[in-house]
């Protein structure tokens, strides 16, 4: 399909209240392939967008944006929606620096309600909002969407129990995909799953259509309009689970059958209380190699839409590859070494783990807090947690980390994927609190490597470290090693880089690189420069940097995490500690505000934290050291 009609004279939701049956079937097709072509050749969120195309029409066709109030969880199907909302003609730019986003932001647009980036969020939102509607006297619709993958988050389970606990009148939609980035895990997947296959499926499109008067609306009284809304031609049993928690159930039906949902929608609208639609969906629906491959096709890079061949990401090993292959190693000889992911099996690397080693994997749904408790109570039986969580992720079990891991001392291993910028997911997805909010927690060390071949040795080191807890944390991507050999990894020990007398950079993790360039920069100029590659942030190495302090009087820190809080603080609290108040230090880092998507070197050159801007600082105080001299 060369040109969309329909897509580009669209202007908002409302020109849907006017189209027919044949108008909206055309539609979807166009934001299909408007989809499939413009993913093809930008990268992006893609499979779950392609599943949820007539799902989002026939909503925005039944309901009035912005005055109804349409929730949606996490974003990674949120393209349809931004294509119907005004944004077609800016998809291109989705994900790109200074384009719109990937995921849901309130100042994008008046229809982004709610923003949205983690999973299992949207039903406290909708809540949220249908509670300010009835304390405010109004009568909008209030639709929180949610996957199926999402409703494994214990936040989702927490919405459902108060909302049906409130009575309040607001709609769930489930979309049920049968996924969530990799298949779905838990009791409540494998219930949603044995509701597929009950007769109500076969039945229920048939059934509803006879129940439709002319108004589009089922029959029904006062006193069977629960029984009628909710069970249509269903064994009595079908949702059961649901309607105990206060929900009338409609489901399952078919969630690419657009004149169908059309329908429904408009029934469900009209009900009273607390209704949950439990809608059928395709990942990857209509673009067959998404069909057959969901967890591929996910997101991915440009490809081609005739064979499917996608752009590769990166050469080279990356920070991921290195810690699984590190740590099978280990566990060949070590059978208490065990796994666990909180449903990212593909993106954190242990799928490889669990494919050789298949009882010692956990992967327990999008649950982070559940999956650090679980860890804590493995270690607490002698076993070896390695607890692989983003960033990004890890902070929503902070509670957990203190109470459960560190404040009884158990030896879980945190490898924290994602740290510091991950680029075109942007604030959402950045991992750059982590240095911040493990620093601390009392108990925890803390490391990072330089480079994927640091790593490793890393990895060796914590697995074999049973003191207490350790996180390590390291980025998205590939790196090239930095130098030919590892310096052996020993609790709390830098490695010095290169020597100098003039000024000290104490830098932390791969953001190393930059600052070796740094100083390569400078010794052209004439500066002698000592580059520390810290390691650890907790413990310091505070031989070596009260050395480098007391002999240079100059030192800059470079981190790829926030300041506040973060390495270059710790290092001036030490320098504080000890008395040592005649030192100059610049830090560099991320400042106190949220970073847009874009790319990393973009980002960095932004916010100040490359080479160049490392230059800059140096520059700036060894004329001021200059200057002293020549005074003196």
């Amino acid at each position: 399909m060369d040109t969309f009609p329909i897509l580009d004279q669209l202007t908002g939701p409302a020109d849907l209240k006017a189209m027919d049956s044949a108008q909206l079937k055309a539609l979807c097709n166009e934001v299909r392939q408007g989809l499939i072509q413009t993913i093809s050749r930008v990268g992006g969120h893609f499979a779950p967008n392609l599943g949820v195309v007539e799902l989002t029409v026939a909503l925005y066709k039944v309901f009035e944006l912005p005055k109804d109030k349409v929730i949606w969880d996490v974003g990674h199907q949120c393209y349809p929606h931004k294509m119907l909302t005004g944004r077609w003609k800016q998809l291109h730019t989705i994900k790109q620096y200074q384009g719109i986003s990937g995921f849901l932001r309130r100042d994008e647009s008046e229809y982004d309600l709610f923003g949205a980036g983690h999973a299992s969020t949207s039903l406290s939102a909708a809540l949220g909002f249908a509670k300010a509607r009835d304390l405010r006297g109004s009568t909008e619709s209030v639709i929180g969407v949610i996957g199926d993958g999402s409703l494994t988050g214990g936040m989702a389970l927490e919405a459902l129990l108060n909302i049906g606990d409130q009575k309040t009148k607001m709609l769930v939609v489930l979309n049920d995909n049968e996924m969530s980035i990799a298949e779905n895990v838990g009791a409540l997947a494998t219930y949603l799953a044995k509701l597929r296959l009950m007769p109500t499926y076969q039945k229920v499109e048939s059934t509803v259509k006879r129940s439709l008067n002319k108004d589009g609306l089922l029959y029904r009284t006062a006193a069977g309009a629960k029984h009628a809304a909710t069970h249509f031609a269903a064994p009595a049993n079908t949702g059961i689970f649901f309607e105990e928690l206060g929900f009338q159930y409609i489901g399952p039906i078919d969630g690419h059958d657009t004149d169908f949902l059309v329908q429904v929608f408009e029934h469900a609208k009209h009900l009273d209380g607390p209704v949950l639609l439990h809608i059928l969906t395709t990942k990857g629906k209509g673009y067959e190699p998404a069909e057959k491959d969901q967890r591929t096709w996910h997101a991915t890079t440009g490809f081609s839409i005739e064979d499917g061949k996608m752009e590769k990401k990166s050469s080279g090993v990356t920070y991921t590859q290195a810690f699984v292959e590190s740590l099978n190693e280990v566990a060949v000889n070590n059978d208490k070494v065990v796994a666990i992911t909180a449903a990212m099996p593909d993106g954190t690397g242990l799928a490889k783990f669990a494919d050789k080693f298949p009882k010692r994997f956990f992967d327990v749904g999008i649950a982070e807090q559940h999956a650090v408790t679980f860890a804590a109570g493995l270690a607490a039986e002698g076993f070896t947690p390695v607890c692989a969580i983003y960033s990004t992720f890890l902070q929503r079990a902070y509670d957990q980390i203190v109470h459960d891991v560190c404040i009884q001392n158990l030896p879980v291993v945190f490898m924290i994927d994602r740290a510091g910028l991950v680029g075109d997911d942007g604030a959402t997805h950045h991992g750059t609190m982590d240095i911040a909010y493990l620093r601390s927690i009392p108990n925890l060390v803390l490391l990072s490597p330089k480079d994927p071949q640091e790593l490793r040795e890393m990895v060796k080191f914590a697995l074999a470290y049973r003191k207490g807890p350790i996180a390590l944390r390291y980025p998205r991507g590939g790196g090239e090693n930095l130098t030919d050999t590892c310096v052996p990894i020993q609790l709390g020990q830098s490695e010095t880089l290169r020597r100098g007398d003039d000024l000290g950079i104490l830098t932390y993790g791969p953001i190393v690189s930059e600052a070796l360039i740094a100083a390569n920069t400078l010794e052209s100029q004439g500066h002698s420069v000592e580059v520390i590659n810290a390691r650890w942030v907790k413990p310091l190495d505070e031989v070596a940097i009260l050395a480098l302090a007391r002999r240079t009087k100059k030192l800059i820190t470079v981190e790829d995490g926030i300041l506040a809080g973060g390495f270059g603080s710790a290092i001036i609290e030490l320098l504080a500690d000890r008395g040592l108040t005649d030192v100059q230090v610049t830090r560099i880092g991320l400042p106190n505000h949220f970073v847009e998507h874009g790319p990393i070197p973009k980002l960095r050159e932004l916010v100040g934290m490359d080479a160049a801007a490392i230059v800059g600082v140096a520059e700036s105080l060894l004329k001021l050291k200059q200057s002293t001299v020549a005074r003196a």
